[in-house]
């Protein structure tokens, strides 16, 4: 008797459909094809010891499972639940006639109970879009879809709920996650732990109030912004801070986020999508695949696709393998990255804020009085690394100082994240506005077209732009970032239009242009 069971794989953040066919004939033994990896041939040990110390029996015939698409490679554990049913349906040792009506996945344990498996989120997508009446998952990666309204998802804990629920036999409300998280005392407003970060508040941070602007300007445009200054100078705090500054996600950046989280397995473990926006620090050692993602068969997201529609703070920045800085050009640009292999191509979502800190030379104290101990060679080698692709990319560049003695003693109270915050989130909802046709979701984001469209500037305008660009000698890349950057000053003042002292502003940070800063 042949049975079909509906599965999925995770290609990128979304799910391809995988059928798991099971047929049980004459002859002895119990075969897997379908180009499964170990993990999934382990499977099978597993499912039999699972579905015997459930009573299920193992047929003395021949069992044939097979992974269709045959030409395409299946991994992890996920397929343990359906390969399970499948014996048993084809068995006859069990009715189950809803079976053709749900997606399934859950890694079995030797007792019978299910374990989560990461990509819910994406395969409860496809289920929706197929048609199909419901999805059963394991309990903690149903919770991820528990905002999911395309179709039923349930979320199990063993074997035997999955059975109740395939069999028809009885009405399985209470295993729907919508009403196990309505049942549920109100969150304690946790946040899972591999987005959340200690968000320190501008207040507590003395001084350094032109690189408060910046960042305000950075936080309100989605904008990159390198933070150059000595220990000290407050340079991690304020990338901090900023976090705490920046507005709740829409639904639809909370869904793409939510579903790269899914896909590697660092889905909201309270259930529904993830709101916060992300805040990952690799350590600058961190390797290439760590950064960009990688793998073989099964191709992760890295670092700068788990921080989109966040951001990406990468301290000790000249610290940093020049070639590893390099592989952050093209995302910054495309705000997306493709991991190639010999047999495979997978792209994620990269659209993130780098935030970027640095000390100015080795020693840290350049432009200190006599406190540097470096070479004028060794300075140069230092900051060498940040490149020209790469600061072309980055739109805000602060140079930090030290805070003054006096502001320190007396640490005199500046203005707090939520009154920034307020002002950044006016200036996102007229961008949320203006480009509610275009895709996107900030002025850093724009385009060439979009800023024709959404940029026009005036004869003055014009004539201030084109001394600033013979001036400093800037590419088209920076200059066409002067114009975004000019922009978002705009939206956090509330004009329509952009100014001349928006711009003169926008280029005041890019200091890294106008000359040799040793010089």
């Amino acid at each position: 008797m042949l049975i079909n069971i509906h599965c999925a794989k995770c290609i990128g953040i979304d799910a391809v459909p995988v059928t798991v066919e099971v047929d049980v004939a004459s002859g002895i033994g119990i075969h897997l094809v379908g180009l499964a990896d170990a993990a999934v041939k382990e499977s099978l040990l597993r499912t039999i010891t699972s579905l015997q110390s459930m009573g299920f029996r193992i047929s003395g015939r021949k069992i044939v499972i097979n992974l269709a698409p045959a030409d395409m490679h299946k991994k992890g554990t996920g397929y343990d639940v359906p390969i399970a049913l499948g014996i048993i349906a084809a068995s006859g040792q069990r009715d189950l006639p809803l079976l053709g009506q749900f997606m399934v996945m859950g890694e079995l344990g030797l007792d019978g109970t299910v374990r989560e498996v990461p990509g819910a989120l994406p395969t409860v997508e496809l289920a929706g879009r197929t048609g199909l009446k419901g999805c059963i998952l394991p309990l903690v990666s149903a919770l991820e879809a528990a905002e999911y309204e395309g179709c039923d998802v349930y979320g199990v804990s063993g074997l035997y709920d999955v059975l109740r629920i395939l069999s028809g036999e009885e009405l399985c409300d209470d295993l729907l996650v919508r009403n196990i998280i309505s049942s549920q005392p109100e969150s304690s407003g946790k946040v899972n732990a591999e987005v959340s970060y200690g968000v320190m508040d501008f207040a507590e941070i003395i001084g350094q109030e032109s690189a408060k602007r910046g960042v305000e300007i950075g936080a309100a445009g989605g904008h990159n912004i390198i933070l150059i200054g000595p220990p000290g100078s407050g340079k991690s705090s304020l990338a901090k801070a900023m976090a705490g500054i920046l507005p709740p996600m829409t639904l639809e950046e909370a869904l793409q986020t939510s579903k790269i989280y899914s896909v590697a397995g660092k889905g909201n473990p309270d259930g529904g999508l993830i709101r916060r926006r992300p805040f990952r620090s690799p350590h600058y050692s961190a390797s290439a695949a760590a950064l960009i993602g990688g793998g073989s068969d099964n191709i992760m997201p890295g670092e700068i696709s788990l921080a989109h529609n966040g951001i990406l703070m990468i301290d000790e920045f000249c610290e940093a393998p020049k070639k590893i800085l390099e592989l952050l050009r093209a995302p910054m640009e495309d705000r997306k990255v493709t991991i190639s292999r010999l047999k495979s191509k997978v792209e994620y979502p990269a659209d993130f804020m780098l935030v970027a800190a640095t000390n100015p030379c080795p020693c840290g104290y350049y432009g200190e009085g006599d406190r540097c101990t470096c070479t004028p060679g060794k300075r140069i080698a230092y900051l060498s690394k940040l490149s020209g692709p790469i600061m072309d990319r980055i739109d805000i560049q602060l140079w930090m100082k030290p805070v003054d003695p006096k502001m320190l003693v007396e640490r005199r109270k500046a203005e707090s994240s939520s009154v920034i915050a307020e002002r950044v989130l006016k200036a996102r909802e007229i961008q949320k506005r203006r480009f509610r046709e275009d895709g996107i979701f900030c002025n850093a984001a724009m385009n060439s077209r979009m800023i024709e469209k959404h940029c026009i500037l005036d004869g003055q305008c014009k004539a201030l732009l084109e001394r600033i660009i013979e001036k400093m000698g800037l590419s088209a890349r920076a200059c066409s970032r002067i114009i975004r950057l000019a922009r978002t000053i705009a939206d956090l003042e509330g004009a329509q239009d952009i100014r001349p002292e928006h711009l003169a502003e926008a280029s005041s940070y890019r200091f890294l242009d106008k000359q040799n800063i040793f010089e």
